[in-house]
């Protein structure tokens, strides 16, 4: 028989990973229970869930096997062994779903899709659970069946590759060691193939995290030819194993157009049109914000200071500009991860006249009582307007690497080279 697997919840900010968890019960499962059908898939939920560990992903893979209650069996010793079960947030949860069940699937497609773009309640995913009859494993609250189903559920019409290489065991939570040059020789060499792995403008290696868990970089892009080129060109400490998984990373798969919604909600993402109403202005922190006039009322807009050079496109901003705004709704602002400028409005300044003879500005001669050219002695009764050039083009501009979303999809993969403004 054909099942899918699906987990999630097994880390937490302190380490563990749900990829290497799940690496680790695939290769279990081919060395006595059956076969891995194909590549695992790596699916990213709603990015802005609140009790969310890191980049909110779960994973799913196909089994062939004859022995359905040694797989559940298998799959708990494993979550056991390695799940960051003694956090408190930490709230595992796995499935077993007939890959043969297209009624079931079907279902789980539709809740697969709202968990990527909505929030979805515990209660949900236990109540498809029981009465479906799902066999599954659940710790404590048992948040990770969310994911879980989620990630069996899911049909990705775009999707990219990741390949995650693990450190050994010895080596997780200390410092990882490897030669960034090495990485961005990988990104000549493989991008716009591969994406994500350095960030040019900031002078940063995104492929490798912070956190303390297992994963020592992941190679992001669009073929396993071309992360597995990246792989061999990098150099970094001893790898333990590695995982390519196909994933919804970089599609923007969690963004809800504004054509499919009837009001904005918190907590999701949305792709947005209108006019600039109130013009770009700075915080302390270097946040920038505007709003824009939309059918759903005046919407605030930000690019917050991790945007880096992003900013810059924004700060050149008018009233009158056309622009699609692309990110998160949280407290009531759109948290900028792409912009397109439509069009862009005619601005002009008020400036004293030119003098007819030299060319020069004239000079006030006091409120109200006109300008003249001290050197000439022409004279003028008015202001003029002048067309001011506008220092940005229409297109699109988005957040660097740096402060790329996992699920954002970077510009590279989105085509039409003339109107693209990629930050590399």
């Amino acid at each position: 028989m054909r099942v899918w697997v699906g987990i999630d919840d097994t880390d937490s900010k302190d380490g563990m990973c749900t990829t290497y968890l799940a690496k680790i019960l695939m290769d279990r499962i081919q060395e006595s229970l059956g076969r891995i059908i194909g590549l695992p898939r790596l699916i990213r939920l709603n990015p802005n869930i609140p009790f969310k560990t890191r980049g909110n992903g779960s994973v799913s893979f196909l089994v062939e096997t004859d022995n359905l209650s040694e797989l559940v069996d298998l799959a708990n010793e494993t979550v056991l062994e390695y799940a960051e079960l003694d956090d408190s947030n930490t709230d595992p949860g796995a499935v077993f779903v007939d890959a043969d069940d297209d009624n079931l699937l079907d279902t789980l497609y539709r809740f697969s899709l709202r968990a990527i773009r909505d929030v979805v309640s515990i209660d949900e995913a236990l109540f498809l659970v029981g009465k479906h009859l799902i066999p599954h494993l659940k710790y404590k609250r048992g948040r990770g069946l969310i994911g879980a189903l989620a990630s069996v559920g899911a049909e990705c019409r775009d999707t990219t590759i990741e390949l995650l290489a693990y450190r050994k065991k010895e080596k997780f939570g200390r410092k990882r060691e490897f030669n960034p040059d090495s990485f961005f020789l990988a990104d000549l060499l493989t991008y716009p193939e591969t994406f994500d792995t350095v960030d040019w403008g900031n002078d940063a290696v995104v492929s490798v995290p912070n956190s303390p868990d297992p994963v020592l970089f992941g190679i992001r892009g669009n073929s396993i030819t071309a992360v597995m080129r990246a792989y061999e060109t990098v150099e970094t400490e001893e790898i333990d194993m590695y995982q390519v998984f196909v994933t919804n990373q970089a599609t923007d798969m969690h963004l809800y157009h504004e054509d499919e919604i009837q009001m904005l909600m918190e907590n999701r993402s949305f792709i947005l049109s209108g006019k600039v109403s109130e013009e770009p202005f700075e915080i302390e922190g270097g946040h920038v914000f505007f709003s824009i006039s939309t059918r759903f009322g005046e919407v605030r807009c930000a690019a917050f200071e991790p945007t880096k050079q992003f900013r810059n496109a924004v700060r050149k901003l008018r009233r009158g500009d056309e622009v699609v705004v692309f990110g998160s709704f949280k407290d009531e602002t759109i948290n900028l991860e792409k912009l397109k400028i439509e069009r862009l409005a005619e601005v002009y300044e008020e400036l004293n006249p030119l003098c007819w003879k030299c060319g020069k500005r004239m000079e006030s001669e006091g409120k109200g009582k006109g300008f003249r050219c001290r050197r000439c002695r022409t004279k003028a009764r008015e202001k003029v307007k002048v067309k001011i050039e506008r220092n940005i083009e229409p297109g699109y501009y988005e957040a660097p690497p740096v402060a790329r979303r996992h699920l954002s999809k970077p510009l590279i993969r989105m085509g039409n080279w003339a109107s693209i403004h990629v930050f590399r």
